[in-house]
């Protein structure tokens, strides 16, 4: 039997990523989520996955948790997340830091054997380059958020260095799907055309994304696990079309045959970065297919919404 622990299970990446991993033949997943962003009702009914209300940043309340189950595996995606939500509560998401070290330092005293960890495209800050590569672009950001996610990988490297815990790094860029939380820009946008209310954009919306499907995440995040890759290593996990916000809005706007119009806002004082594109070479040989395009993540996404 193998134990995998899911941090932050109860949102959007962490559920789906939970319930694809507890396909696997003699395997149980445990989910811990203080639910402070998440729900557990994101998560499936199954025999194998296991749900713990607990905070990794309070070490007393998941202490006893790696001791019981002994994981072999651990993927971390605890944390406060949303431009927004991070930017309005700075000192929240500098304690995400502990976090981490709780989670490290109980992998290492208890067997895990290699620890998956949720950064972020916030880490690269403004582009130097675009696409923006694991290797050769520099990590510039001085928001607390991404400040946060470039200190979690050098905890990783350090914990490596020191006491051989194997580690992956995914980058991730803005996934989307289903289940994602109101406050994000993509269900936001969907749900106010399906509605005929106006859609709000920061400045000109000349500022680009490029939005991943949560499926082409997790499967490729499941990969790395089967296939043992990019072991002690950083991977870009994205789509590389590249599309302006504005853009975004009138597709939407389209796909949703909707009334709606675009009201535009002063643009944000800071966490508004002009560009976002990622180099995913790496994730598509290993993915090993073609990836949902915008059209077809957007009609996806509208299909489920009529279904509720």
């Amino acid at each position: 039997m193998t134990n995998i622990l899911v941090t932050g299970g109860a949102g959007q990446l962490g559920s789906a990523l939970a319930s694809k991993l507890a396909q696997k033949p003699s395997t149980t997943v445990v989910v811990i989520d203080n639910l402070s962003t998440g729900d557990k009702s994101k998560l499936p009914i199954r025999d194998n996955i296991i749900f713990i209300k607990a905070d990794v940043n309070n070490y007393y309340d998941i202490i006893s948790i790696f001791a019981t189950y002994k994981f072999k595996y651990v993927f971390h995606l605890a944390a406060v997340v949303g431009v927004e939500r991070t930017l309005e509560h700075p000192i929240v998401v500098l304690e995400d830091i502990e976090g981490l070290k709780n989670v490290l330092s109980l992998s290492k005293n208890s067997g895990v054997e290699r620890i998956f960890y949720s950064s972020s495209s916030e880490v690269y800050g403004e582009p130097f380059e675009i696409p923006q590569n694991e290797q050769t672009t520099p990590l510039n950001s001085r928001l607390p958020y991404a400040i946060v996610k470039n200190v979690g990988e050098a905890f990783l490297k350090a914990y490596q260095q020191e006491y051989d815990l194997d580690y992956t790094i995914f980058r991730f860029f803005n996934t989307y799907g289903p289940q994602q939380s109101n406050d994000f820009v993509m269900p936001r946008f969907i749900k106010l055309a399906m509605t005929n209310q106006p859609i709000p954009i920061y400045g000109k919306g000349e500022q680009t994304r490029s939005f991943c499907y949560v499926d082409d995440n997790i499967d490729t995040c499941i990969k790395a696990l089967d296939e043992n890759a990019f072991v002690n290593d950083v991977l870009n996990i994205g789509n590389e079309d590249e599309v302006s916000i504005l853009y975004l809005a009138q597709k939407i706007i389209e796909l949703t045959n909707s009334k709606s119009e675009i009201k535009f806002l002063p643009s944000l004082k800071e966490g508004d970065m002009t560009r976002r594109c990622p180099d995913i070479t790496k994730m598509k040989a290993l993915l090993g297919r073609e990836l949902v395009s915008l059209e077809e993540g957007i009609l996806k996404m509208i299909a489920y919404y009529k279904a509720l």
